[in-house]
């Protein structure tokens, strides 16, 4: 009872989707009972013994327009076929399946499918009466405007919502997508900010540790002075702590690798290689003992990698000053004809610092090395740092000279004028875009086409039709009883049953066994008001005419 509760609630659900709000229901209801009126009356303007089951018809019809709306259609041109009743529902059936059926080729062989039992449910209904061209002609224009037509606007106006919503989404996801853009530009922004925080302030700082590191172990300085100089080195230590805590707190809030330093052609942000000399020579004022020496023929280089160049000797320097305080540094620039090698080197430090200074361990927040080899890669270089056979230290880097500007670590040309509000950048697309409306414009300039057509060759065929149908009143005279049906066949038009059905219910008696062929008179009598019709009737018999009556219906 389960499965079949499940089954049936999903059968209903299909055939008649949602949402079912108390307003929509009461509106489907009203309009189901209105369809099954309007085709009950048409109905019974012909004959009354359908009009009641055509309006049930109608209704159950319409209430599974949406659920099943390439059934819906078929049946509903079945129907219509037979009948003017449905004709109303046959536009909505054809609204319906625009909107609701997506693949094209199901919905072009749904509305084929209906067409054809339109016009075969024509054809059996009103074949004898006419001409079998005419009726598939006129069923045919009749079914492309009253179902074809409205397929197309409710599928232009469908496909028009979608391609509205797609935009819309795709709107906010650029929006989305900019935030991010901007949000990963600030953190590149922080990140460069506590890099340059950590090299240059924390090489300050590590100046005045070893000043005053030197100053401490001086002999000439008495107890009061030396204790002065111990706090000052305790405060830079200090210092240097809380700066590498909000430098680690800035790296840890930045999750974007940051961008390359500077742009091709422009001058470096501090410093360069021609900075380096004097790196150095702040570190012998200090006290330290710093060798400088340069090797190759200077080449150009990139402004990127001449800053890196720079903070790289000035990291190595801070850290020989805090890692080994009182050792000999040599600090060395090979221009090689690829690349650019800087080496920075230390021995062991001396035990005798250590021993006097009483400040504890380095301060490191981790942050240096992981530094420099992020600038490094950042201009297509590396850096190498690690212990030498005599227990000392050596820092290396090799930089190319033309930088890593092609290599897309910045961001692609116009991509800020479209974060800051400007062009979006070029998504490689040639541009073109689904335009729905095209389609359903030309579906209905096709159609407009076929109509016009349709509408020409139906006056051409009523034209003919009318002649086809017509005798002249002195040709009328002229026949008489008696003669053969070969030689009055001769002189009658050909006839047309389209026109002249309803002349076939009126008239005098027809003679027994008789074949007659009945036309329009080419007559007009005073007194006859426009409803009224001259018809002439010739009845044969055996091959001759045996009969010919002239008589007065209305239409």
């Amino acid at each position: 009872m389960e499965a079949i509760a499940r089954a049936w609630s999903k059968a209903v659900r299909t055939a008649l989707p949602g949402p079912w709000r108390p307003r929509r229901v009461v509106g489907e209801a009203v309009l189901a009972v209105l369809m099954g009126v309007v085709a009950g009356l048409l109905e019974a303007v012909v004959r009354t013994d359908l009009a009641v089951p055509f309006g049930l018809a109608v209704a159950v019809l319409w209430v599974l327009r949406k659920g099943f709306p390439a059934t819906v259609l078929v049946l509903t041109g079945v129907i219509a076929g037979w009948s003017l009743g449905p004709m109303p529902l046959l536009v909505c059936a054809g609204w319906a399946a625009g909107a609701r059926i997506s693949r094209v080729w199901r919905l072009v062989g749904a509305f084929v499918l209906s067409y054809l039992m339109f016009s075969t449910f024509g054809m059996l209904k009103d074949g004898e009466a006419g001409s079998s061209k005419l009726i598939i002609g006129l069923s045919l224009g009749v079914f492309l405007v009253f179902a074809v037509l409205p397929a197309l606007y409710s599928r232009y106006r469908a496909q028009r919502r979608a391609l509205l919503d797609a935009l819309q989404e795709r709107n906010d996801q650029l929006v989305r997508e900019r935030a991010m853009v901007v949000h990963q530009a600030r953190l590149r922004e922080r990140h460069r900010i506590a890099q340059d925080m950590h090299d240059s302030l924390g090489h300050q700082l590590a100046l005045i540790s070893v000043h005053s590191g030197a100053l401490e172990v001086d002999r000439t300085l008495n107890d009061r002075q030396r204790e002065a100089v111990g706090v000052l080195r305790q405060a830079a230590v200090a210092a240097m702590r809380e700066l590498r805590e909000v430098v680690g707190v800035l790296h840890h809030e930045s999750t974007a690798l940051p961008s390359a330093v500077g742009a091709p052609g422009a001058a470096p942000a501090r410093g360069g290689v021609d900075g380096v000399e004097g790196l150095a020579e702040s570190s012998r004022a200090a006290g330290a003992s710093v060798a400088f020496s340069t090797e190759g023929e200077r080449r150009p280089l990139a402004a990127a990698v001449d800053h890196a160049a720079y903070r790289i000797v000035q990291e190595a320097l801070t850290n020989a000053h805090k890692h080994a305080p009182g050792a000999p540094i040599a600090v060395a620039l090979r221009y090689e004809p690829d690349a650019l090698v800087v080496e920075v080197t230390n021995p062991r430090a001396p035990a005798l610092i250590g021993a006097h200074t009483g400040a504890g361990p380095a301060v490191s927040g981790g942050q240096g090395l992981a530094g420099l080899r992020e600038r490094a890669r950042l201009v297509g270089g590396m850096v190498h740092a690690g212990p030498t056979p005599e227990e000392g230290f050596r820092l290396a880097a090799v930089l190319p000279y033309e930088g890593a500007e092609a290599d897309g670590a910045a961001a692609p040309a116009g991509e800020e004028d479209w974060v800051f509000g400007g062009l979006p950048p070029d998504d490689g697309t040639d541009g073109r875009q689904r335009r729905p409306a095209l389609g359903c414009a030309a579906g209905v300039g096709a159609i407009a086409l076929i109509v016009a057509g349709l509408v020409v060759w139906g006056v051409v065929a009523f034209v003919r039709g009318t002649d086809d149908s017509t005798v002249r009143q002195s040709v009328y005279d002229q026949i008489q009883p008696g003669q053969s049906r070969v030689e009055v066949m001769r002189r009658l038009p050909p006839g047309n049953d389209f026109f002249t059905a309803d002349y076939q219910r009126a008239g005098p008696p027809r003679p027994e066994g008789s074949h007659c062929r009945w036309y329009s008179l080419d007559k007009v009598e005073p007194g006859d008001s426009w409803s009224d019709n001259h018809v002439a009737r010739f009845c044969f018999k055996d091959g001759v005419l045996v009969d010919k009556a002239e008589y007065v219906t209305k239409d």
